[in-house]
């Protein structure tokens, strides 16, 4: 593992932390919401099996990268080109899982010279009134509080921030009170316990400030075409995804078109715990 700062352009610090051996096949990752540099793979003995260079940066207001107020999704993608270009690489496979799947999107509609392939997993995406009524509570209730603007998320989240940092299991199984038992039983696996303990606690170090900018940012339509991506996408999801519906998956990929869009009928949101090495092992292939 390596641990790296950038001063930006606009003198923000970007912070990333780099997974796997350093001359395997570069992988950038996008982390869920919330969600920082320290997440990863729990099993990393699979990133040298695969040969693979998996780089994970903070997003803005997350761990040890500089807030970004009143951000969208697209300047994400930016900040992952200046970090591509600080690392000498031209071309990169990239993945996007929950929140983190609008940000590889962004990247791939606004710098599709940068991506070779890009894998969405459980990705988020904005929200109908009516895509919100079976989804965990937190989600339904952050989806209103954009409506009401940046302090009202602020407000919904810094608490739970709280709770989560004081027990970071529990704080969390209490969010995802809808989830279905696959979700539960992954959020009972020591290894899975042992990341994500690791990479909420850095996420959350410097308030919930950027998390309520995130959230703001991937609540409201977005700052890009999606329409616009020209690259191969492949889309794993689950079918009973409680955190993001999967009718609202098939809404916005009728606008992409040719998307390869892969469901697991029995599945929610934390499935690609048990799938890593096929999702990894699919998008490479590309």
């Amino acid at each position: 593992m390596s641990d790296g700062r950038l001063t930006l352009r606009d003198g923000r610090t970007l912070a990333w932390r780099e997974y796997g051996p350093a001359d395997g096949t570069p992988l950038l990752r996008f982390q869920g919401t919330p969600g920082s540099r320290y997440s990863r793979y729990p099993h990393e003995e699979s990133y040298d099996r695969l040969d693979v260079r998996v780089i994970v940066f903070d997003r803005p207001g997350y761990g040890a990268s500089s807030r970004l107020p009143g951000r969208g999704v697209a300047v994400v993608a930016d900040d992952a080109a200046e970090l591509l270009d600080h690392l000498g690489l031209d071309a990169v496979h990239a993945i996007g899982g929950s929140g983190g799947g609008p940000h590889v999107l962004a990247l791939a509609a606004n710098h599709p010279e940068r991506v070779r392939a890009v894998t969405v997993v459980v990705g988020g995406l904005p929200l109908e009134e009516d895509d919100i009524g079976g989804l965990i509570e937190l989600n339904r209730d952050a989806w209103y509080a954009a409506r009401r603007g940046w302090d009202a998320m602020h407000e919904l989240l810094v608490p739970i921030r709280e709770e989560i940092l004081a027990d970071p299991l529990a704080g969390f199984r209490a969010t995802m009170d809808a989830a279905p038992e696959s979700d539960k039983a992954v959020m009972a696996d020591a290894h899975w316990q042992r990341v994500f303990v690791e990479d909420i606690t850095e996420a959350f170090r410097p308030g919930a400030e950027g998390w309520a900018d995130e959230a703001m940012a991937l609540n409201m339509e977005w700052d890009f075409d999606v329409a616009a991506l020209r690259c191969g996408v492949t889309w794993w999801h689950g079918e009973h995804d409680a955190n993001v519906p999967i009718a609202a998956v098939r809404r916005l990929l009728e606008r992409m078109g040719g998307v390869d869009l892969r469901v697991w009928s029995d599945a929610g949101h934390l499935e690609p715990f048990h799938r890593h090495d096929e999702i990894l092992e699919e998008l490479l292939a590309r």
